[in-house]
């Protein structure tokens, strides 16, 4: 692994090198004068070797707020361009961009107050919060699942607005995304700094080598430490292998839900304007060559009337409605399509035009069996770009069809036809899943990039009204010279002081590795960041929430494979079951609840082999919760009242993170139930 070490010289003057022990890697250069403006201020030389710690503040606080904004990124990329391609050439009244971030660092509303101060609504218009997030689930979780295109208008010139999805689980989203853009907004919690996902989505861009603008997010929080997280952000660029002019980032300070931004902490105009200007100037247009028709087919849409909506960046040439294309996924293999329809991303819809220029984002219509990945070319002298290539997945949960003794009652897909060919639609544009045939023919091994990942799937498929079961969560490993290795994820947690014995001695226990430990601003927050095998990480949110009282917050992202980390346990308690099918009743839960906590209350229909309860200690319990009192002719004395605790409400994450081995969750389209596999023997159950 290459290591760049940084010496910083004191005397009058300041400066800094950055020498790189591998002669042959040309990523940095061994002496690094940055004679251009480096977060808004300049570095000359020196000679005098005194070391000091990086602290890139100016000693005037209004120092940002005469400086213009000028990007070495978009010069060099411009001045290399004619290098690269003679025939490459760039649009000037267009910029593309993706607006990059980890989740809840405020992305999605900052896109709010962009499309607001763009004038893309009418004064008197009644717009929700977080317009951008359009789904459901994504309304009620918070975050950002699915990719979305807009676009604003600024001086003339239009700018595409591509919003992408937080979570690390949702990464694919992101990589397909990277292949329609020039340039990506990476927003940062101005107290958090970079985190895991922030991590993951730079590095992406990078490799693409895309110009990027650093936008310091949520600077009006009152723990807000701008400087620490600009010199996060510039160690990680050097970490990541940035060349020179990718390090001489662009840092804009904004508060997304007051709509302002600046160019220093100290000095925020009254609106986004610097952060509009930042865009122009250091995103460069697309790059258009010269030639035939080529557009990527980067996303897919449906629509009842229309069909399948092809959506991607037109790479080369010119598309008209009614034109006869050549779709091609290789050299080899290509058919002959038509475009019935065109549209244009403007504002918050879809205006449909007859023709687009190389550049623009466009949504092309008429080509019904188009796939992501696939090329849209000229139909004599087309020819097919690079295929999209994602991250392989790391976890794989087994679908069924429902054997529960309810089956049918509420769902209305319930046979496997049904359920293969939802599974067949949804890898359609979900290109980091996998779909393959399970051990029986009811069976289907879904793997996806992380238990999220799935476990939207599986909500999205309830909402539609499928009726399925599905098993416990588990690695994907591999073999490696007869070596076996598993997926290790760098997990982040921020926890308050007094909870972190009990979360250290938790991850611990499943083979977490502390690498780092640090303190988070005046709030009294420490994060930690661990190198823990993924099957540890199953289960996991909960038991923190538990050990933390609900203060602590876990994120984490894929690493990389390493050798197999040895048994760990990663439940303790075993299940309260029932033996008898029927109605749960009063009388039967107040003798079951001191046996452990119970899932259900009074008067619920129950089968046998039903999870019914956490048991108190190892091992799984047989219990009757369908017992009634018996009834005899002897008048009671005093009426005995019942006093039930309240039942765990667990939620379809919750239970999926709960299971073991030899258990399943029943998911229909109005409950969610665990039972016990009817394929395994029993366990210890007494």
């Amino acid at each position: 692994m290459e290591m760049a070490t940084t010496t910083f010289h004191s005397s009058t003057s300041s400066s800094f090198s950055i020498p790189n022990p591998n002669p042959r890697t040309n990523t940095l250069s061994s002496s690094l004068p940055l004679s251009k403006q480096l977060f808004g201020f300049t570095f000359p030389s020196s000679s005098t070797a005194k070391t000091f710690t990086l602290r890139l503040r100016p000693r005037n606080p209004t120092a940002f707020a005469p400086t213009p904004i000028k990007c070495s990124v978009s010069e060099a990329t411009e001045a290399a361009a004619p290098v690269e391609k003679k025939k490459l050439k760039r649009r000037s009244d267009i910029r593309n961009i993706a607006i990059v971030a980890h989740v809840d660092h405020g992305k999605t509303t900052l896109v709010d107050s962009m499309l607001r101060q763009a004038k893309v609504f009418r004064d008197n218009q009644v717009v929700q919060e977080r317009i951008m997030d359009s789904n459901d689930i994504e309304r009620e979780r918070g975050i950002t699942i699915l990719s979305k295109n807009t676009s604003i208008t600024y001086k003339d010139s239009k700018i595409n607005i591509i919003d992408t999805p937080g979570h690390s689980d949702f990464g694919g989203e992101v990589e397909r995304i990277l292949n329609m853009v020039e340039g990506i907004l990476l927003v940062v919690d101005s107290v958090e700094g970079p985190m895991p996902q922030t991590r993951f989505v730079l590095k992406k861009a990078l490799e693409f080598g895309h110009a990027v603008v650093v936008v310091v997010n949520k600077i009006d929080r009152p723990s807000a430490r701008p400087d620490f997280v600009i010199n996060s952000t510039f160690e990680l660029f050097i970490e990541l292998n940035a060349t020179d002019e990718q390090c001489d980032f662009q840092a804009i300070y904004a508060s997304g839900i007051k709509g302002k931004a600046g160019l220093s902490a100290d000095n925020l105009s009254d609106d986004l304007g610097p952060l509009f200007e930042a865009i122009m100037r250091c995103i460069p247009g697309p790059a258009i060559e010269e030639g035939p028709l080529q557009m990527l087919a980067t996303n897919i849409e449906y629509d009842e009337h229309k069909g399948r909506i092809a959506i991607g960046r037109l790479h080369a040439g010119a598309l008209r409605k009614g034109m006869d294309v050549r779709v091609c996924t290789s050299e080899d293999s290509c058919r002959f399509a038509k475009v019935s329809e065109l549209f244009v991303f403007e504002k918050f819809i879809r205006v449909p035009v007859d023709s687009v220029e190389a550049g623009d984002i466009c949504a092309v219509c008429g080509i019904n069996d188009i796939q992501i990945g696939e090329t849209i070319a000229d139909k004599t002298h087309g020819k097919p770009l690079p295929a999209i290539r994602v991250e392989e997945p790391t976890v794989k949960m087994a679908f069924a069809i429902n054997t529960s003794p309810f089956v049918g009652r509420e769902g209305k897909y319930v046979t496997s036809r049904n359920l293969r060919d939802r599974l067949s639609r949804e890898l359609e544009r979900n290109l980091a899943m996998r779909v393959e045939d399970g051990e029986t023919a009811d069976t289907f091994i879904v793997s996806g990039r992380g238990t999220l990942h799935i476990t939207i799937l599986i909500e999205n498929m309830r909402r539609e009204g499928y009726e399925f079961m599905v098993g416990p969560p588990k690695v994907i490993n591999k073999r490696v010279n007869d070596k076996l290795l598993e997926p290790y994820e760098i997990a982040t947690v921020e926890v308050p002081e007094e909870h972190m014995g009990p979360v250290v001695e938790l991850l611990g226990k499943r083979r977490g590795q502390m690498f780092d430990m640090q303190g988070m601003g005046s709030e009294g927050t420490n994060i930690l960041k661990y190198k823990i095998p993924t099957r540890g990480l199953l289960g996991l949110r909960n038991a923190i929430l538990t050990a933390s009282r609900g203060t602590a917050i876990l994120n984490t992202i894929f690493d990389s494979y390493g050798p197999w980390a040895g048994d760990m346990s990663t439940r303790d308690l075993g299940s309260l079951v029932a033996f008898e099918g029927g109605t749960s009743t009063s009388y039967a839960l107040a003798s079951s609840q001191d046996r452990g906590q119970l899932f259900i209350g009074p008067g619920v229909d129950v089968y046998k082999r039903q999870i019914v309860g956490i048991h108190q200690r190892p091992g799984d319990l047989s219990l009757n919760v369908c017992k009634k009192k018996a009834a005899t002719n002897i008048r009671s004395n005093k009426e005995q009242s019942v006093i039930l605790d309240t039942p765990l409400d667990y939620s379809l994450d919750d239970c999926i993170e709960y299971i073991q081995e030899d258990e399943l969750v029943e998911v229909t389209p109005s409950s969610i139930r665990m039972c016990k596999n009817p394929k395994f023997s029993k366990k210890s159950s007494r």
